[in-house]
């Protein structure tokens, strides 16, 4: 590897965090350190037009992130892939809102790895100030369908007192690609965030994705969706911290397997001491739609007071067979019938946010990545 960085990654089913995804198979010092382009021509996710922004708001490189505020969420301590982000070579975006300035069109970012047998390392900062309103799409994509890569993300989401970001993370990559990630949000005083991730490639990895409510009354809403086919393993590892009073959080994983493709979802609410009146819930639901798809869904919580909610719920399922009956004595075929039933399932995420704009886009991308995992 170009960076010549030397790491001891994560043994599968020898550290927390990583007993469900065996990366063994992973050689880094085969991929050459390159960063992403910002477009590469290939079909993206969705497709969004960022307008003229109002004066003080900052779409740049991390040449322009404050020193004190890169890193401050997420340190390379604990995580060599963070380490590896680190080290050397990397793209990245700083997303900078000032207080009481509210961006009314969605702010567009994207990555492509566009060269087989490459490492790409991406960062990205947001920061929104205090009663600041702003939304902001990312993608990371690959430059071919059959490219093989490793793209390593970090994330760092920094809500100001009253203000509120929604922050919608796709990834579209290659099929023969590894994903990792490590993002993490903090949420301030009476802030709001709706955070939005698809993964509907790779062929492997691990995200984790670390939600802070670090003010009194802050809120966060967490969604989730993947669609999976062939040998694709998907690992999203979730934690909401509810670290001050009066604070809410709402968790939705939602997948549909195909082939023997594979996922986990790992979850945990985490109460802090004195975070009274603390209301957090948690659920993940899978669709097995092949008898060799596996799922995984694990919550928990860590409550260390005493005046709070918290509730989850997990499922895997195999297509309702009651259902399909129902609609083929309807006269519809048992393909047709299948995908109603598995686009209801999914509906379910789409509904979770009001009518307009993000919901049709979001719908129609997983229109169109469900269509591809049913062609098989």
């Amino acid at each position: 590897m170009a960076s010549g960085v030397s790491l001891d990654l994560p043994q599968f089913k020898g550290r927390a965090g990583w007993e469900f995804t065996d990366i063994s198979s992973l050689d880094l010092a085969a991929y050459e350190r390159v960063p992403p382009v910002a477009n590469g021509g290939v079909a993206p996710l969705w497709e969004l037009e960022t307008p003229p922004l109002p004066d003080g708001v900052i779409v740049g490189s991390l040449d322009d992130a404050p020193a004190e505020l890169l890193g401050s969420l997420i340190g390379a301590d604990d995580d060599p892939f963070v380490a590896l982000n680190d080290a050397g070579e990397r793209g990245g975006t700083f997303v900078y809102v000032p207080r009481g300035v509210v961006v009314s069109e969605p702010i567009s970012l994207a990555a492509v790895q566009a060269a087989v047998g490459t490492l790409v390392n991406q960062r990205t900062l947001v920061v929104v100030g205090e009663d600041a309103q702003v939304e902001v799409w990312e993608q990371f994509l690959s430059g071919a369908d059959e490219l093989d890569g490793v793209f390593n993300i970090v994330t760092e989401l920094i809500v100001g007192d009253g203000a509120r970001l929604r922050y919608v993370c796709g990834q579209g990559l290659s099929e023969r690609s590894w994903i990792f990630g490590a993002q993490r949000a903090s949420v301030g005083r009476s802030g709001s965030l709706d955070w939005v991730a698809l993964g509907f490639g790779s062929a492997g990895g691990h995200v984790r994705m670390e939600t802070r409510l670090a003010g009194e009354g802050a809120d966060a809403r967490v969604t989730g969706a993947y669609a999976t086919r062939g040998r694709q393993h998907i690992d999203f590892d979730t934690t909401q911290e509810h670290a001050a009073p009066h604070t809410t959080s709402d968790l939705a994983f939602r997948g549909v397997l195909q082939g023997r493709s594979s996922a986990v979802w790992k979850g945990n609410i985490i109460v802090d001491p004195g975070a009274q009146k603390t209301d957090a819930f948690q659920e993940s639901r899978n669709l097995l739609i092949s008898k060799r798809a596996h799922a995984d869904a694990i919550p928990g919580l860590e409550i260390q007071a005493n005046d709070v909610r918290c509730t989850h719920a997990a499922a895997v399922a195999q297509v309702d067979p009651e259902q399909l009956f129902y609609l083929r004595s309807r006269g519809l075929r048992e393909d047709v019938a299948k995908q109603l039933v598995i686009e209801g399932f999914l509906s379910a995420l789409v509904e979770r946010f009001e009518a307009g704009a993000v919901r049709e886009v979001l719908g129609e991308a997983l229109e169109r990545r469900l269509a591809l995992v049913l062609a098989g």
